[in-house]
């Protein structure tokens, strides 16, 4: 490169981070000509527009600017579904943590619990599992527990909520994905010849996850463990209910 183009660049280069740093602006500082009605409904505006950058600069300021007033607490429930659609999950579930915190009495607060429950749902789902349907009970199940205990939190404090009939079917899913995981963690003890282990943890999946998809695999499982142990009367109680459950079943014994 010659010195002629590469003092070209280096200027442009200048003039990108100059350009950069000019228009960050903090939330104190933005918009100070507008009204608080203003940055509200631009902010609105631009959430309806889907320019989601923008409404959230806008509702941001308004909270650092106008903290109190109605259309700012309007305006923190907005930013909630902003971050959301924005995929920024960690912040959207953020915003309606201090939401709920803030607002515990406000007549909207069950969307701001049915939020965060997406947003932690959300966060544990990347791009494979949106698109190729990979298997979420091979991956760590930390944001998925949550969110089943924020869409919990929801049904049980607001059994009425229009949010509450999406909210529990969603726990349906989420809890077979944990019952699911939770047989995955048993093959493996099965397969590392911990067989009590294996045993132990089938008997949590079919005493917590009654009506999961992976109980009866459990069972099967657990029925194998205990052949292995040799505990025959322990093997053949889990025949039985296994048996009960579906007559057809069939284990077979390694």
């Amino acid at each position: 490169m010659n010195t002629f183009l590469r003092a070209a660049s280096l200027s442009a280069i200048t003039l990108a981070l100059l350009s950069g740093c000019a228009s960050s602006v903090e939330p104190s500082e933005a918009y100070k000509g507008e009204t608080q009605h203003e940055i509200y409904q631009k902010g609105k505006d631009a959430l309806d527009d889907k320019s989601f950058s923008e409404a959230i600069k806008r509702f941001e300021a308004l909270d650092v600017q106008y903290p109190y007033g109605v259309e700012t607490e309007n305006a923190q429930l907005y930013i909630i579904y902003a971050y959301y659609m924005k995929e920024e999950y960690a912040l959207g579930a953020a915003a309606a943590d201090r939401f709920i915190r803030i607002h515990p009495t406000n007549a909207n607060v069950d969307y701001a619990y049915y939020m965060r429950g997406l947003c932690d749902y959300y966060q544990n789902l990347g791009f494979l599992e949106r698109f190729f349907g990979v298997d979420l009970a091979t991956r760590d199940l930390t944001q998925i527990q949550k969110a089943f205990f924020d869409f919990n939190e929801l049904v049980t404090r607001f059994p009425e909520s229009r949010y509450s009939p999406s909210a529990h079917q969603y726990m349906i899913y989420l809890r077979n994905i944990i019952a699911n995981h939770q047989l995955e963690v048993a093959q493996f003890y099965y397969d590392h010849k911990a067989y009590l282990a294996s045993a132990n943890r089938c008997v949590d999946i079919v005493a917590h996850y009654e009506g999961a998809p992976a109980v009866m695999d459990a069972l099967k499982l657990m029925v194998r463990s205990y052949h292995k142990l040799g505990l025959k009367q322990q093997e053949q109680e889990a025949l039985l209910v296994l048996k009960y459950n579906d007559p057809s079943a069939v284990v077979v014994v390694d």
